[in-house]
């Protein structure tokens, strides 16, 4: 669950600056705070979508192209993703209020966010290890908290003392001094 916390909030703040990128680049293209529920969508595309799609397109070219080189498999491999971001990009202008009018309002962000795939992949390790770090530390200041007061002592109070005795045994004190006579 850690990982997937951790791989949701780096890819989230990702898609954030991207989307944020996207609206200052482009003026047919209306972002803004809109970005903030833009990028849930995509990064939940990025994390379910995005993978099963790629491999539908992938299995589709590699019946069609059997022969090819270096070049033309990257070629072909990035020509498949950008119709994938197409296709999330679309699915964000259409779930959130994203505003883009026009043709290049449409062809052209999934290109940055191609762009920012590309450096994400490149720089996705040491992002991954930083938020580990921040969550493992936000975590381990959680429990010490709960652990501290948990236990942390109470009033000193007769009546406090005594009900920790009978907490230890079950017995209260007319019993415990009912049980020393015996024995």
């Amino acid at each position: 669950m850690k990982n997937g916390i951790v791989r949701f909030a780096a890819l989230y703040v990702f898609n954030v600056v991207v989307l944020l990128l996207i609206g200052i680049v482009f003026s047919r293209v209306s972002v803004g705070l809109h970005a903030l529920w833009a990028a849930v969508i995509l990064t939940l595309a990025a994390l379910f979508v995005k993978p099963a799609l790629r491999a539908a397109f992938a299995r589709s070219a590699a019946k069609s192209a059997a022969d090819r080189t270096r070049v033309g498999e990257k070629t072909v491999q990035y020509a498949l993703i950008y119709v994938v971001e197409l296709i999330i990009w679309v699915l964000t202008v259409w779930l959130s209020a994203v505003r883009a009018s026009g043709f290049w309002a449409f062809a052209l962000p999934p290109l940055i966010l191609l762009i920012g795939w590309v450096i994400y992949d490149r720089i996705d390790d040491r992002l991954h290890a930083k938020a580990s770090e921040v969550y493992d530390s936000v975590s381990a200041r959680i429990s010490r908290k709960s652990d501290a007061a948990a236990s942390s002592p109470a009033s000193g109070s007769p009546a406090t003392a005594e009900a920790r005795r009978e907490l230890n045994d079950g017995l209260t004190a007319e019993q415990r001094r009912m049980l020393d006579e015996l024995g």
